[in-house]
């Protein structure tokens, strides 16, 4: 298993550039086909200034739209990610979630960026993870980020989203000099992570090539997203894999969880699978 096509979330955000250069050293890595995909997302305007304005407000934004749209075209064309790697461009209009995760799902990853504090736009991370059926790379909204997948961090916790990140993550977790597998606060039995929490993943890994070691905290001080990120930078990792949205999402946003926890203080990309 390998990544073959990668598509980049681009806007004329400067962090655009951040999560370019990010896929496009992934894609250089897996030699994939690399799309950089903009999207006019078409907010709805409120009604009093389309009856103020009339058809010129829609020119004016159209007119805007297509000056940011070149402005990220002049970006994506100024990346060179090396020999092997083919190169896409796409410009789309519509709802932004709903076009990204339709093209994501054409693709082996979606690397997208991480919501600022008090952003009035969309989370579009919540909507993808749960949408798209394939993992999502976020990158954080702040510092930069050499290739990911030197030292990687998996949170387990025996579910099946977290299963299905340990999958979709496996050709990062191939390459990686050491992944670390986390279990925080594990249950035991058939339900749980069996008599030595994270044996059986690290197991599995093994079998794989994958120079895994495993962990496992009892902690009723912090929450598990506190706990990660504290493990994360003690082991100095440069990548996170976890399953997203073990429960629902609802239940996350009003009791709290790890998923929402890491979407809104992740220190390093993250990989969310669900």
């Amino acid at each position: 298993m390998t990544y073959k096509d990668i598509l980049v979330h681009v806007d004329d955000d400067p962090r655009a550039r951040v999560r370019l250069d990010l896929a496009a050293g992934l894609a250089a890595r897996f030699q994939a086909h690399l799309i950089a995909l903009n999207v006019r997302d078409q907010v709805p305007l409120p009604s009093h200034l389309t009856a103020q304005f009339g058809g010129d407000l829609d020119q004016i934004r159209a007119a805007g739209d297509a000056e940011a749209a070149r402005r990220v075209k002049t970006l994506a064309d100024g990346f060179d990610a090396g020999p092997g790697v083919t190169r896409e461009w796409r410009d789309v209009s519509g709802p932004i979630a709903e076009v990204v995760a339709l093209h994501a799902r054409y693709a082996d990853l979606a690397v997208i960026g991480q919501a600022e504090p008090d952003s009035d736009s969309r989370r579009l991370a919540d909507e993808l993870i749960l949408a798209v059926g394939r993992p999502v790379l976020v990158v954080p909204f702040a510092g930069r980020f050499p290739t990911p997948g030197r030292r990687v961090m998996v949170a387990w916790n025996g579910g099946r989203e977290a299963t299905r990140a340990v999958h979709d993550a496996m050709p990062l977790l191939v390459g990686a000099q050491t992944v670390h597998v986390i279990a925080i606060n594990p249950g035991h039995g058939m339900a749980g992570h069996g008599d030595i929490p994270g044996a059986d993943i690290c197991l599995h890994l093994s079998r794989h090539g994958v120079n895994a070691v495993c962990e496992h905290v009892a902690s009723d001080d912090l929450n598990v997203g506190e706990m990660l990120l504290s493990r994360a930078a003690d082991e100095d990792v440069d990548l996170m894999v976890m399953g997203g949205y073990g429960r629902s999402r609802l239940r996350e946003m009003v009791l709290g969880g790890a998923t929402r926890h890491m979407l809104e203080s992740m220190t390093v990309p993250v990989l969310f699978s669900h």
